[in-house]
């Protein structure tokens, strides 16, 4: 008997430095992953790493003691949620990685979403050179067809100007803008018929220098711009004087877009809003609808 006990003193004695030798593994594979954890949660986390704890993401393990394999050690145990521990971690890594991909591949669709609209937004501005080829192509239809703007016609877009009443700036302005638009000098008329409407919006000549600054715009083959200040005109001062001229220019310019539909609409609501519009447009309307392919109107 005394040597069964001597025995297994010594074996006792054996056993404990091999488990003081895992215990310190295992604690240092503990602390990596502590400090793994702290470096995820902060990538997770940016701003917040000392408000998320690492306590959390570390779960005591819930497998059933059926499940769980049984070591017959606190050291073996350990281990078990130390792999565990390592898997989760590896799992967190491969999702944050894949959601910084996804973020990439979103930005690179959001700069190429606003390349492509800039660039189109380029091409409504471009203006269209229009060149004659000589010998049969000159025969051949053209793919889209040809905007009559109004600025070729004689009709004026005001009475010829004249010496403005004494006093009255707005008019002297416009008629400024007026010349300058009839000599052809688009850019020059631009700017000064819209800085009319800007600094006399109560005067009645803010109506008349908006709707021509529309059509120097459509004159100078910017559609898309000519478009914007016509629309703002009618909307922003549907009693003035050419609040109805800028709807018949409206349909114009949509046409030139391409936008055919829209211009049809434009002119029905022209017809709708102004029954007694003035007869140079009443005139113009039928072959401007027929530009633009709508339906008999009424129908």
């Amino acid at each position: 008997m005394r040597f069964h006990l001597i025995a297994a003193v010594l074996l006792a004695g054996a056993a404990l430095p091999a488990a003081a030798q895992e215990r310190p593994d295992v604690e240092q594979r503990i602390e990596r992953l502590e400090q793994q954890l702290r470096a995820v949660q902060r990538r997770v986390f940016p701003g917040g790493a000392g408000a998320q704890p690492v306590e959390p993401e570390i779960r005591p393990d819930t497998t059933p003691a059926t499940a769980r394999p049984s070591t017959g050690s606190a050291v073996g145990d350990l281990t078990a949620r130390v792999d565990a521990l390592e898997a989760q971690l590896a799992g967190l890594t491969g999702q944050i990685e894949e959601n910084a991909n996804r973020g990439r591949q979103m930005e690179a669709t959001i700069a190429r979403l606003r390349e492509e609209t800039v660039a189109r937004l380029d091409r409504l501005e471009t203006p269209r050179v229009q060149t004659a080829a000589p010998g049969p192509a000159a025969a051949q239809p053209p793919a889209r067809e040809p905007v009559r703007i109004a600025a070729t016609t004689p009709e004026p877009a005001a009475p010829a100007p004249a010496p403005a009443a004494a006093g009255d700036a707005a008019e002297e302005a416009y008629n400024a803008g007026f010349r300058l638009w009839e000599a052809r000098r688009y850019e020059e008329a631009q700017t000064a018929l819209q800085a009319v409407a800007e600094r006399y919006p109560r005067s009645r000549w803010a109506s008349w220098a908006s709707n021509l600054a529309g059509r120097a715009f459509l004159d100078d083959a910017k559609p898309a711009t000519a478009a914007r200040i016509l629309l703002a005109n009618y909307q922003t001062n549907p009693q003035g004087e050419r609040a109805a001229d800028s709807l018949y220019f409206l349909g114009l310019a949509l046409v030139s877009l391409n936008r055919r539909p829209e211009a049809c609409r434009v002119y029905d609501e022209l017809a709708r809003v102004y029954p007694n519009m003035r007869d140079w447009l009443r005139t113009r309307l039928p072959e401007a609808r027929q530009n633009a392919r709508c339906a008999a109107a009424g129908g």
